[in-house]
């Protein structure tokens, strides 16, 4: 078997919608769909919103991770998706996770990097 690097993308975008940094449910609910559309496997979640504002969410998947930050008070959201080829090439799915939290979170600005790993 050999093995093939899967993408990881990392992004920051700065957004005036402020409504969708300051509480998990809304984020955490469309992940949640994402999740399910790709067939993806839930290992563990977390999610905590912070006092005074901003969230942090991680769920742990068999395939590996999405996280997502948000600091209301600068506009700002990272998050990173990264999940493995071990059984499929799941390059696809990794840029349609990306693509609809771009579209949730209506950027501003936007900082991308991909990484094969």
């Amino acid at each position: 078997m050999t093995y093939s690097k899967g993408l990881h993308i990392l992004a920051e975008i700065d957004t005036a919608v402020i409504e969708a940094l300051t509480d998990y449910a809304a984020a955490k609910l469309l992940l949640q769909k994402i999740i399910e559309k790709h067939r993806l496997t839930i290992v563990s979640e977390v999610f905590t919103n912070f006092e005074g504002g901003g969230f942090t969410g991680v769920y742990c998947l068999t395939e590996s991770h999405i996280s997502i930050h948000t600091w209301p008070a600068f506009e700002r959201v990272t998050y990173d998706v990264f999940l493995s080829n071990f059984r499929n090439n799941n390059e696809a799915i990794v840029r349609d996770i990306y693509k609809e939290l771009v579209t949730f979170f209506q950027p501003t600005g936007l900082n991308l990097n991909e990484l094969y790993r």
